[in-house]
């Protein structure tokens, strides 16, 4: 018979498994296993040539290699050059090309959501056919309308009304018009996929408690409908501000924007440094402004989550 001093030895610990371990453990996951060509490619062709231009955008002005001294003077030279004219050129095209693009994206959003019905479909395959033709193609179409002399629309007011009505080429309005109409449905798709889900029965409702038709729009329709428009909004900007097209064949030499600035100093200025420099600092800026934005309208709250 055991004695009274006798005392129970105490049960086994556990192991606990170190930090090396649960991290083994986690990359074993079935999960991670099958997203791993997928973060491979992510790697290699995303963040690779982002490090790339990065590093290129701290060496020496036209260095071809990551050789030399490190130095900042490729940022000092957009700081103290005139960049900032294409850098105003681009963001304030971009701004202008989401404010007229959700004018228009809205009713046209609303009339596919609400009132089309059966002819919804036919209208967006009309909407989505351009995007299966070159953006480069559909803006030499609008080139050789507007052309001088020789275009489409001079010409033909030229022969009915016997007026010459120069080019609208080369301008602010044109360049603008050019990015508009390629980067509308950017706009229009996500638009009206958030009036689509805006609920019928809370608008009868809302109309059954006496709210007029401006208050049902900006106390149900455009809160539910927010996040697609957020989307598109964002989604148009980020691709608006890289925009380079549309300022060559539409703008000319009048409007230099900071993609066609990286461009010239890749390829003809042949200055790898300082258009590294210049794409880091477009990316930086277009991140913060972006950032900025998405806090400020509060996404929790419009998407529903308190």
């Amino acid at each position: 018979m055991a004695s009274i001093s006798d005392k129970t030895s105490p049960p086994p610990l556990l192991h606990q498994p170190s930090a090396l371990e649960a991290f083994g453990r986690w990359l074993r996951q079935p999960g991670f296993l099958t997203a791993t060509p997928i973060l491979l490619l992510f790697l290699a062709g995303f963040v690779g040539p982002l490090v790339i231009v990065l590093g290129f955008s701290f060496v020496p002005e036209r260095t071809f290699g990551f050789h030399g001294d490190w130095t900042v003077d490729n940022y000092v030279h957009i700081i103290s050059e005139s960049y900032y004219i294409s850098f105003l050129w681009s963001f304030g095209l971009a701004t202008a090309t989401v404010a007229c693009c959700l004018l228009i994206s809205y009713p046209v959003s609303y009339g596919l959501a609400k009132v089309f019905g059966r002819w919804a479909a036919p209208i967006m395959l009309l909407l989505v056919i351009p995007l299966f033709v070159s953006e480069n193609v559909r803006l030499f179409g609008w080139y050789l309308l507007l052309l001088k002399g020789g275009g489409i629309f001079a010409g033909s007011v030229k022969y009915l009304f016997g007026l010459d009505t120069g080019t609208l080429l080369y301008s602010n309005g044109t360049t603008l018009l050019g990015m508009v109409y390629v980067y509308l449905p950017y706009t229009l798709f996500p638009t009206t996929l958030g009036l689509s889900l805006v609920p019928k029965d809370q608008i009868d409702a809302a109309g059954d408690l006496g709210a007029n038709r401006w208050q049902v729009f900006r106390e149900v329709e455009l809160p539910i409908a927010m996040p697609g428009i957020l989307i598109g909004s964002l989604l148009t900007f980020v691709l608006a501000v890289g925009a380079i097209s549309e300022a060559k064949v539409l703008g000319g030499a009048n409007i230099v924007v900071i993609s066609h600035a990286i461009q010239h100093e890749f390829t003809y200025a042949q200055n790898w440094p300082l258009g590294s420099s210049i794409s880091m600092f477009a990316i930086v800026i277009t991140g913060i402004l972006v950032i900025y934005v998405m806090r400020r309208l509060d996404l929790d709250r419009l998407l529903g989550r308190r």
